[in-house]
């Protein structure tokens, strides 16, 4: 891989955003599960406003609502589809789940997961293979001035956990350092790799050329909000910034919060704080905090699958107050 990742940041994130006009950027997406559809509110004032997306990175929901972004999916659509999605019917449960009082603890010890995410899986692949996208190919992005490593060029970039080599994954930059071929891996499997939130839904396994199969888990395992992952790093100036959209309100630095309501959330919350704390550093840097748009988004917990309508109504107004407020500063 090249040593000058990415086209924005390193040259200046600060100055670049200080005098952002509407046109290109490219856009990182905390995840955040059912409260993806913030990330949908800001988006969509985003666009009213003039602004378009080269490349967008996401983690979790944000590997979500980005992969159809990058697809082509515009934002009238795509409250259209968050708006009304069934989360319920992502709570699959393996067979070992289906027994009483004890299947969903069996069902973690045996199967690694409450939940098989096969549903979402078809769910993401569908509507993927609808906008024309299978594999990272079909994301594919122009790159006259030959300044990106082939890895690089496509309109998106999904972070996944490697828990079997200890390492974050940017799919599909990484894909090649396995001997595997970056175009030709389907969007889907890396989506569904990147929400594979830990004790909830089942890992994903990554078949590897003449070694054993990578265990990968949900991408904010270590690093939830990847914002400086199209910085560069060669000194050179960006072509165009990167802005940040995180689901909470901006915090005191190194505060971490979640909303504990009883053992499943309690277990959340641990993860959280675990993954959200490398995040958290970087926050204290001003040119972070400067092309971010932070979203407070209600005390709504990431697995809150039975969110009503109403709610995600407010959660999807809260992210267009905050664009708004970010683009008014």
């Amino acid at each position: 891989m090249s040593d000058g990742l990415g086209d924005s940041g390193a040259g200046g994130p600060e100055s670049a955003v200080s005098a952002l006009e509407p046109g290109e950027v490219d856009l990182v997406l905390e995840g955040g599960g059912v409260k993806g559809i913030a990330l949908v509110g800001a988006i969509a004032l985003l666009e009213e406003r003039g602004f378009s997306f080269s490349r967008v990175a996401g983690t979790s929901a944000g590997a979500i609502v980005g992969s159809l972004v990058a697809a082509g999916m515009k934002s009238p659509e795509l409250y259209d589809l968050m708006i009304a999605v069934d989360y319920t019917r992502f709570c699959d449960e393996t067979p070992t789940g289906h027994l009483p009082l004890v299947g969903k603890g069996f069902a973690i010890f045996l199967d690694h997961g409450m939940y098989k995410g096969d549903y979402f899986h078809g769910w993401i692949r569908e509507h993927l293979g609808g906008l024309g996208v299978r594999t990272f190919s079909d994301l594919a992005r122009p790159d006259p001035a030959g300044e990106l490593s082939v890895e690089e060029r496509y309109r998106l970039v999904v972070m996944a956990s490697d828990i079997s080599r200890g390492r974050l994954l940017r799919l599909p930059w990484d894909y090649s350092r396995d001997g595997l071929d970056p175009g030709a891996q389907v969007v889907a499997d890396a989506v569904r790799a990147s929400m594979s939130i830990p004790f909830f839904y089942r890992p994903v396994l990554l078949e590897v050329a003449n070694s054993e199969p990578s265990t990968l888990v949900d991408g904010a395992m270590l690093s939830n909000f990847p914002v400086g992952v199209f910085d560069r790093v060669d000194g050179r100036p960006s072509r165009w910034p990167t802005l940040g959209i995180k689901l909470s309100a901006r915090q005191k630095p190194h505060q971490v919060e979640h909303v504990v309501k009883g053992e499943v959330s309690l277990a959340m919350a641990m993860l959280g704080t675990m993954q959200s704390w490398s995040d958290h550093v970087h926050l204290d840097d001003p040119a972070v905090t400067a092309r971010t748009i932070f979203v407070d988004t209600l005390g709504v917990n990431a697995t809150d699958f039975a969110i009503g309508r109403a709610k995600r109504e407010e959660l999807y107004e809260q992210g267009r107050a905050a664009a708004e407020r970010f683009l008014a500063g």
